[in-house]
């Protein structure tokens, strides 16, 4: 799929906005690139297509409304700042919005939020609702109320899972440059843009940890790590900007940003919960012939191929399925908790109502709810 049949057939967008595009250098919000934004994003939607926002800025128009230039690393006070920003942000939406006779509905979540397989289904329909009903959704991390157990941490990660969630055709994700360089273009006058990416492998996640220091959470790592969920996911990206009028300028058809290429084997609504949106409990590291077993042959996770286990966890919560350099390669639902499975691991299935007493499965981590990253 070449980049134009992408932009021509994405119907369902997801864009992000961070921080350090809204907010000027001394707190004030960026009206410039707002209006831009705004005006933009309803042209998108008087052409029929379906437009989702993910914005930062909270907390940074929390500080500007109560005029503190400092900074603490104090849960309570970010929440309180986010609580007032919130507000204001929302405000400001309402009113760019208006003057194209467009409503915004307001959308916090948090990692619980979407770990819960309902709740995860219920903020599926509400988006579907307010979509139906032509209203934007504006959405952001519940700071108020998210804590570090629980936090996405940071709204690059949180634009994926939302357009996963809720099946979009392309991810937008601003940055304050034109896109993924093989370096920081302001320190490296050789770095090149890359203009399209085909996997984001190993490769292109050293890329991203040197090339932008851009951002007051994420930069481009965390960018880089929001468009390897949405491509396994089966949804395009393009990060870049650089401009007001980088969102205008793609959908006039001008090659802007990096590109990366959805897997042609997207996942499922329910893999993609399993894999990115259910909170992770613990890790088990299996042998090399239960990888092989997991990853070549399609198996299931027998207790056999179980070498260790980390963390508390119960029935029915997600694990990181680890290989023998700890290294994560797998993600799934366990049938058994890591008190039972530490009385169990490296044992056989035929074994394990000698081991227990009981047996509830034959598998500790069935396939279909088993997800190779």
């Amino acid at each position: 799929m070449d980049r134009d049949t992408i932009i021509a057939s994405a119907n369902r967008i997801t864009i992000k906005v961070g921080s350090s595009l809204l907010l000027k250098e001394e707190g004030s919000l960026d009206f410039h690139f707002l209006e831009k934004l705004s005006e933009n994003i309803a042209d998108l939607i008087s052409k029929g297509k379906e437009v989702i926002l993910v914005s930062s800025g909270a907390i940074g128009l929390g500080r500007q409304e109560l005029n503190i230039r400092k900074r603490s690393n104090s849960i309570s006070f970010k929440q309180t700042l986010a609580s007032i920003g919130q507000a204001r942000l929302m405000n400001v939406y309402y009113r760019l919005f208006q003057q194209y006779n467009l409503l915004v509905g307001q959308i916090l979540l948090s990692g619980v939020d979407l770990s819960r397989r309902s709740s995860y289904l219920n903020a599926r329909n509400t988006f579907l609702t307010l979509l139906k009903f032509k209203i934007i959704p504006v959405v952001n991390e519940n700071d108020t109320v998210a804590v570090e157990e629980i936090k996405f941490g940071d709204n690059d990660t949180l634009s994926a899972l939302v357009a996963g969630l809720i099946d979009a055709n392309l991810l937008i994700i601003f940055s304050d440059i034109e896109g993924l360089y093989t370096s920081d273009p302001r320190t490296n006058s050789k770095a090149k843009l890359i203009k399209e990416v085909d996997d984001v492998d190993e490769k292109i996640e050293k890329i991203s940890l040197s090339a932008s220091i851009e951002g007051r959470v994420g930069g481009m790592q965390t960018k880089i790590k929001a468009a390897k969920i949405a491509t396994r996911s089966g949804i395009p990206v393009i990060i870049g900007g650089g401009e007001r009028n980088f969102l205008g300028r793609i959908f006039a058809g001008e090659e802007r940003g990096t590109l990366f290429l959805p897997k042609k084997d997207g996942l499922t609504s329910r893999k993609k919960w399993i894999a990115y949106a259910h909170l992770l409990a613990g890790t088990v590291v299996v042998d090399d012939g239960a990888r092989r077993a997991l990853i070549v042959e399609g198996k299931s996770l027998l207790a056999a191929g179980i070498v260790e286990i980390t963390g508390n966890f119960e029935v029915g919560d997600s694990v990181s399925l680890l290989d023998m350099n700890s290294e994560e390669f797998a993600r799934g639902i366990v049938h058994y908790s890591s008190k039972e499975l530490k009385k169990i691991k490296g044992t056989k299935s035929s074994l394990i109502v000698k081991q227990l007493g009981y047996k509830y499965y034959d598998e500790v981590v069935h396939r279909d709810n088993l997800v190779i990253l």
